[in-house]
């Protein structure tokens, strides 16, 4: 999930020793991306909704009482609580450090776990919504001074005040915000607005084809720092053409869960029920879990949250995630089992 420069892999992970990180997954291959929580739960209003594309809506809101919302800084997310009592996770996209409001965005995914779903067809202006945070694990490095952001799609939340601090700070930007049609790239008229030649779109329907990331890094050179949030897809394919320059800043969020990696099937008994789940070597135990059960709660898919630990009774874990685990716990998003069998308290 990181992309880091390879001689700092022995310092990265004396440096992660018992750090708790909270947010989507992020990396920068000069330092560990930095988290700053608030811990306290908030309840502001919905004083704004828009439909920004066909799939993505907007939420402002704000204290009730008029008062001001804690500080952030670009690239932070929220943790937001929904009526459900699902949590679910969202970049804050308003102008850089604003208080007085928070502005997200939030793409529908029909397939998904029902959180986006609820947002749209649930969440209307006058509503209350609880979050926490702001965290921020996917921070803008003002001194670097050559800067490229790729966008793809809902992937432009994150990197929308990145643009505009950047441009504050007057950095060397260019941006590359590319989607299958400018009807499904949301918030593509603020990314122009800020500065309007310095932004490439890549309309797939304009141009034939879906960009490779030679198209994506075209303005990049061997010490450009890139930005990239977007689907895995590009996300991964601009990961390998910036391995070519393993010297140059990569700095990435992804919203989805990672592929699974070096996984090896194990089997995951639930104590309480009795019930033994096979977990395949390409699955996270919590996908599987959720098979089983569609309420299991889980929050950023990508051990960062600890919404998903659970206690594990037996059996040793092969601990992957950034959230602390205990010796008798397990984060189910990402961590597997050292063995054949890990017998969990569910």
């Amino acid at each position: 999930m990181y992309g880091r420069r390879k001689r700092d892999r022995v310092l990265t992970a004396l440096w992660g020793v018992g750090i708790l990180f909270g947010g989507l997954a992020s990396a920068s291959r000069w330092s560990p991306a930095r988290v700053t929580p608030v811990q306290r739960t908030i309840t502001a209003v919905v004083t704004a909704r828009e439909l920004l594309s066909p799939d993505v809506v907007a939420l402002t809101f704000a204290d009730p009482d008029g008062g001001l919302l804690p500080s952030w800084t670009p690239g932070a997310h929220i943790d937001v609580r929904l009526p459900s009592g699902r949590r679910r996770q969202y970049s804050l996209c308003g102008p850089p450090g604003r208080r007085t409001d928070y502005r997200i965005a939030v793409r529908r995914i029909a397939d998904g776990g029902g959180g986006s779903i609820e947002i749209h067809d649930t969440v209307d202006v006058g509503d209350t919504l609880a979050f926490e945070g702001p965290r921020n694990a996917f921070y803008l490095v003002t001194d670097e001074q050559d800067v490229l952001f790729v966008i793809g799609g809902i992937g432009v939340t994150p990197i929308l005040p990145m643009i505009r601090l950047a441009h504050q700070h007057a950095i060397n930007w260019r941006a590359v915000y590319a989607g299958r049609s400018r009807d499904y790239m949301p918030l593509l008229d603020e990314v122009v607005a800020v500065a309007p030649d310095r932004v490439t779109v890549w309309a797939d329907d304009e141009r034939g084809r879906i960009p490779t990331a030679a198209d994506l890094l075209a303005d990049a050179g061997p010490a450009t720092a890139v930005y990239v949030c977007g689907p895995s897809g590009m996300l991964e394919s601009v990961r390998a053409e910036r391995d070519k320059h393993a010297d140059a800043p990569l700095h990435y969020e992804r919203f989805g869960p990672p592929p699974v990696v070096d996984g090896v099937p194990f089997e995951l008994e639930l104590a309480r029920s009795q019930r033994v789940l096979r977990v395949p070597a390409n699955r996270s135990a919590l996908d599987v879990l959720l098979d089983h059960n569609p309420a299991t709660a889980y929050s950023c898919r990508q051990g960062f949250c600890g919404t998903c630990k659970v206690t594990v009774l037996a059996g040793e874990v092969d601990r992957r995630g950034r959230a602390a685990e205990g010796e008798d716990e397990m984060l189910v998003c990402v961590s597997r089992a050292n063995s054949g069998r890990v017998v969990i308290d569910a």
